[in-house]
């Protein structure tokens, strides 16, 4: 029998992947949600140039529509042609393939629309240096734990090291993993991240989520992450100093307010498996999932503008190009959740009073010389000093050399927030201050070259209590919805979502196979 499959924490930006080392691709998705954006599906069309720096706007670009055109077939496939879809799937994100690929997997075929191009979802060259690869790089986690994730072999991940160094009181300190780098855990219990007991508490708290069921966390009693942390007893100097610079990060809440469901899940995804780079960027994983579909069933340049119920039990949908697409057994709508109540205006109310403001960040990446950076190690470096705006960084090229050229290392920042008021030279300016200090004259900071900002506004839905990750996803008469806001702010929500969604179809029709 093979290895069995490992959950792991995929780390990938919320904004961006990257085409060569220094051109970056925003996506009007946040990758920390349950969309990839659709710029990452394959054989696309190429991108318009655009600015030094963008917002995650989800308004349409000022540019001319096109009626909505599919892939060339690549297919010899029998089964029926998708120009007249039985299933509609408006989004081509995690959460819409998966929902594909569940309705193929039981011979349905399907279309998903994915919208036109926007100024917001388009790569700028930076550099003349060029490569073919895709990379993607992350600041904060994602946890994709099996059983849905362990369907996508081959994303050739490539490690951190597990744990982190702590910037505090001018230095900074090392929290290790006491399984994975045991003697390095040994040397950190008595250094100011936390007390003694407050390491024993970790090590009780894996024990405790290791023996649940995912199923089990997902649905237990629900209280406010920091509201769990110090009922179990953890000191202020570790939560303040650790938890809330890693799982804010995680959750883009420093308050941790997050329901603790998604603290235990995550913590269990953390216990079981590694922090982890797909090696060909974030892409490698709806391009997976595109694969098992015809290329002829993804619409290019379709944008859904409203869905339309009439008489039949079959809805109709109405593009921006003015185009009706017509399903025969209903519609799947697997976008962000403002979207889909946009969509869905008369049938998504019952839900908008559960919604609550979402989680933003902002993110900011930098090209360093590779010789002048302050570590080779593959690690995440945390903020615990609880001043500045910066909450963690990583060099991404020490986990993926790939991701740069040769003698260049890519930086990446982020921060919690939008910090509205302040442009993005001042954010910048102020990012390279505070890492000049982390630093210091050695590495340059100073000198290296600022990429990109992206700010994200819906980079995450807020799951503080109360949450429910067990939402049907029917939401009127032939109309299902998808997402991870629907389950859990994970992959493994967002993919979990979409097959629930086309099995709830199914099952509606009376066509799931036995």
């Amino acid at each position: 029998m093979g290895e069995k499959p490992q959950p792991h924490l995929i780390f990938q930006s919320p904004a961006i992947a990257f085409t060569s080392p220094w051109i970056p691709l925003h996506f009007k998705s946040p990758l920390f949600l349950c969309m990839i954006p659709d710029d990452t599906l394959p054989l696309l069309p190429p991108r318009l140039p655009s600015s030094s720096s963008s917002s995650s706007s989800s308004s349409p670009s000022s540019a001319p529509r096109s009626p909505a055109t599919r892939l060339p077939s690549t297919s010899s496939d029998p089964r029926p042609n998708p120009s007249s879809p039985k299933v509609v799937v408006v989004g081509a994100g995690l959460a819409g393939l998966a929902a594909a690929a569940r309705l193929r997997s039981d011979g349905i075929p399907s279309s998903s629309l994915r919208p036109p191009t926007r100024l917001a979802a388009v790569s700028a060259p930076t550099s003349s240096t060029a490569s073919s690869s895709t990379a993607g790089s992350r600041s904060s986690s994602r946890p994709t734990p099996k059983p849905e994730a362990a369907r996508l072999p081959g994303l050739d991940l490539r490690r951190f090291y597990s744990g982190a160094l702590v910037y505090y009181d001018g230095r900074f300190h090392t929290v290790a993993d006491p399984i994975k780098h045991f003697s390095d855990s040994v040397k950190t219990l008595a250094n100011p991240i936390g007390s003694v007991l407050d390491k024993l508490l970790i090590g009780l708290t894996r024990i405790r989520v290791l023996s649940r069921s995912d199923r089990e966390i997902l649905t237990a009693d629900e209280v406010r992450t920091i509201d769990l942390l110090t009922k179990l007893g953890f000191s202020d100097s570790i939560l303040d100093r650790f938890f809330r610079p890693f799982f804010g990060g995680i959750f883009f809440d420093k308050e941790l307010e997050t329901t603790s469901r998604l603290f235990d899940f995550v913590f269990k995804c953390l216990a079981l498996g590694d922090n982890a780079l797909p090696a060909k960027g974030i892409a490698a994983i709806p391009e997976q999932l595109a694969l098992r579909l015809p290329q002829e069933s993804i619409l290019l340049n379709a944008k859904a503008v409203s869905i339309e119920f009439g008489e039949s039990d079959s809805p109709s949908l109405r593009l921006e190009s003015g185009e009706i697409l017509r399903s025969e057994l209903g519609v799947i709508v697997a976008v962000e959740e403002p979207e889909a109540a946009r969509l869905l205006a008369g049938k998504f109310e019952g839900r908008k009073a559960d919604r609550k403001p979402p989680r933003s960040t902002v993110c900011l990446y930098f090209a360093a010389d590779r010789d002048r950076i302050p570590v080779k190690d593959p690690v995440l470096f945390l903020n615990g000093s609880g001043k500045g705006i910066v909450n963690n960084m990583f060099f991404a090229t020490n986990v993926v050399p790939s991701y740069g050229p040769p003698n260049k290392a890519l930086v990446s920042v982020s921060l919690i927030g939008l910090f509205e008021g302040v442009s993005d030279d001042n954010l910048t300016a102020q990012v390279v201050r505070e890492l000049a200090d982390w630093f210091g004259e050695s590495a340059a900071v100073g000198s290296w070259r600022h990429l990109r900002t992206y700010r994200i506004g819906f980079a995450q839905p807020n799951q503080c209590p109360p949450t429910d990750s067990t939402k049907d996803p029917r939401v009127g008469l032939g109309v299902y919805v998808c997402g991870d806001y629907m389950t859990s702010a994970t992959f493994d929500g967002a993919l979990v979502s979409g097959r629930l969604a086309a099995e709830a179809l199914l099952k509606d029709r009376a066509l799931i196979r036995i």
